[in-house]
């Protein structure tokens, strides 16, 4: 597991040093005005449906379900259900992105009801996502050929899949003036064609495993109703926290000019150790918790869960104390240029802290998560996931007045908090999974290095690096040196306190070797 989780890190790491030069060229661009909401809109609407049907409930359910076939059964079995799947995905996929392009304005006055009241700024937030919605399509069947290299154990090329999506919005930004484009439009085109860019990486790669998949009739056979009963609940209970962000999108579209940009741009930040940590946390933890409960090997299961929790604790937390005691450096470092400038830093910086702050949660969520769908029980995180929505609701409204488009974050971070609270209470009470005195030990001492190391940012930060960050030629090497001293601080701490073990560690690699 952990060998799949370096594997899947490492691409995702890529994907989101990609996805932050994309951020960067964006920004400068389009800065936080009423371009980038229309097209932070229009990236939100097929990558709300991508992430909850594509990623979150199909991987959820479809995994398990390919991975036992392929264990109990052989590979023409698993064959048959992903090729069942594939073909009726195509059919209610293309159908719905049909009727979305039809009656994108009515859908428009749904997801943003604030633009109405702007003719420009509502007319081309439906053109633009005219344009990207057709991306839905391709990514959904991304995610089942990925999900079928998954199950093989092959992780490498579904998880390079994303960097192709950061090159093509970027290429389709450098190349819109030339092709008479604006800037938006540009990178609309951009992430159509990175559909197409994905599909073809991930099919050679699934041919090249030695199982291509076919197009049947669409045809509801019996493990497809499988698969669509696990879905259905499944969509709500892995996509969550995209169904509390597609919230905070209509709520911020009622804020003045900007919000939606602000709480993207710190979203996109917030989502490094988020995509690093948590997907590849997920994504390998699932078929193997899949196997292990096949086989009946309930307290193999139990230590992976245990040794997974801990790997996140350890990982998270410091990332979450650097995006709170750094919040306003990276932000700045990385965005203000061009249009973006010291008074978006400042509040966009702002909803990042917000966001650092229920990072741990985020990524514990999809840890305790495929405790659930490994044994194939999506109910229980749907009940989880519909509570943790309206509860969502009820923070955002009683934080947006006070607070503005930071309440939005904050509300979102306290709902996470609350999900993985709750998925930790069920697994635990229903007897599949029980904290053991090496994860109490360890979590400890993780929280405590990771707050010395909160503490030492901070005092760096004011001692040594901020007049170095306002200098434009220096503040890149400034962040990085503030950051090189947050992270040396956590490993001396985490070392010193043995909430990491150097010997385990180098065991490891040795073995590995």
């Amino acid at each position: 597991m952990f060998r799949n989780v370096l594997t899947v890190g490492a691409w995702t790491a890529a994907s989101r040093v990609l996805g932050f030069l994309r951020d960067i060229a964006i920004a400068a661009r389009l800065g936080a005005g009423s371009e980038a909401d229309a097209f932070f809109v229009a990236l939100k609407l097929p990558n709300f449906f991508r992430r909850l049907f594509g990623e979150g409930a199909f991987a959820a359910a479809f995994v398990p379900l390919f991975a036992s076939a392929l264990a109990s059964e052989g590979r023409e079995a698993a064959r048959r259900i992903a090729e069942g799947a594939l073909s009726v995905m195509v059919a209610a996929l293309a159908a719905l992105t049909l009727a979305a392009i039809l009656f994108m304005p009515q859908a428009m006055a749904l997801l943003a009801p604030g633009f109405v009241d702007e003719p420009e700024r509502f007319g081309l937030a439906v053109a633009l996502t005219r344009i990207t919605f057709p991306y839905l399509l391709l990514i959904c069947v991304v995610a089942l050929v990925s999900g079928v290299l998954n199950g093989l154990d092959r992780f490498g090329a579904a998880a390079a899949a994303p960097s192709l999506f950061n090159l093509c919005v970027i290429a389709g930004l450098f190349a819109a003036p030339g092709l008479g484009l604006g800037g938006a439009e540009g990178l609309a085109f951009g992430v159509a064609a990175a559909g197409v860019a994905q599909l073809v990486l991930v099919a050679g790669a699934v041919a090249r495993a030695g199982m291509p998949l076919a197009l049947p009739p669409p045809r509801l056979s019996p493990e497809v109703r499988t698969l669509l009963n696990r879905m259905v609940p499944g969509a709500i209970g892995a996509g969550v926290t995209q169904i509390n962000l597609m919230i905070d999108v209509i709520i911020a579209s009622l804020l003045p000019e900007g919000a939606i940009a602000f709480l993207y741009y710190a979203d996109r930040v917030a989502q490094l150790p988020l995509g690093v940590i948590g997907t590849a946390l997920g994504t390998a933890l699932l078929p193997t918790l899949s196997r292990q409960v096949r086989l009946g090997e309930g307290a193999r299961a139990g230590e992976t869960q245990n040794r997974a929790i801990e790997l996140a604790l350890l990982l998270t937390l410091p990332a979450a104390a650097g995006l709170v005691a750094a919040a306003l450096p990276i932000v700045s470092v990385l965005f203000e240029r061009g249009a973006f400038g010291a008074e978006a830093s400042d509040a966009t910086a702002r909803a990042l802290a917000a966001y650092g702050f229920g990072l741990p949660a985020f990524v514990l969520v999809k840890v305790f998560a495929p405790g659930f769908f490994a044994r194939g029980d999506t109910r229980t995180p749907v009940q989880v996931a519909v509570a943790c929505v309206a509860l969502n609701l009820v923070f955002n409204l009683a934080l947006i007045r006070p607070l503005g488009h930071v309440g939005i974050a904050v509300a979102t971070s306290l709902s996470a908090w609350a999900n993985a609270g709750a998925l930790a209470y069920l697994l635990r009470r229903q007897g599949r999974w029980r904290e053991d005195r090496r994860l109490l030990s360890r979590g400890a001492r993780i929280a405590l290095a990771a707050a010395g190391m909160g503490l030492a940012l901070w005092a760096g930060r004011v001692a040594l690096f901020d007049d170095l960050l306002a200098l434009r030629h220096w503040r890149w090497g400034a962040l990085a040196g503030l950051l090189g001293l947050g992270g040396a601080a956590y490993a001396a701490l985490a070392l010193a306190s043995r909430a990491a073990d150097l010997a385990e560690i180098i065991g490891y690699l040795r073995r590995r070797r």
